[in-house]
């Protein structure tokens, strides 16, 4: 199985805003970079989407290790509190609903998919890949400002 390290992050210009999100693939020294962004959005919801649009442009099942400095999607992974609150219809321990379900559940299946290992890495400092990203994800909103 091949193995990818995937960096992400998300960016958000006020919070509901423009946000963007940023990507870094590497595989065996090869580095590809992605962005986007939506007009209306927020900084949970980049940065959900960053880890999906990069686990989504493989193009088999790899090994991924996924680098994010959002502690919320590392955690709703590996904590497990994601897969909690599908199986309990995306309610939360608190009887609220969980927020992005919709983003949450293609997450899910992707890691079901891939073979997934998330790291937290801690954000604008010493990580050039994760400092990369969030240059993108800037990017991205400052494009949607411009338009």
């Amino acid at each position: 199985m091949k193995y990818v390290d995937l960096y992400t992050d998300g960016a958000c210009s006020g919070n509901p805003g423009p946000g963007g999100w940023g990507v870094v693939l590497i595989y065996r020294g090869n580095i590809k970079e992605m962005s986007g962004g939506c007009s209306d959005t927020t900084n949970n919801r980049m940065e959900l989407t960053a880890v999906i649009e990069g686990l989504s442009a493989l193009k088999e099942r790899c090994e991924v290790k996924v680098y994010s400095d959002s502690q919320y999607v590392v955690n709703g992974i590996s904590k497990g509190w994601a897969d909690g609150w599908r199986a309990k219809g995306w309610i939360k321990s608190d009887k609220k609903p969980a927020l992005n379900a919709d983003l949450w559940d293609r997450l899910l299946s992707l890691c079901e998919h891939h073979q997934t290992i998330f790291e937290w890495v801690k954000g604008h400092a010493e990580n050039e890949y994760n400092n990369r990203c969030d240059q993108l994800a800037t990017e991205a909103v400052t494009r949607l400002d411009e338009s």
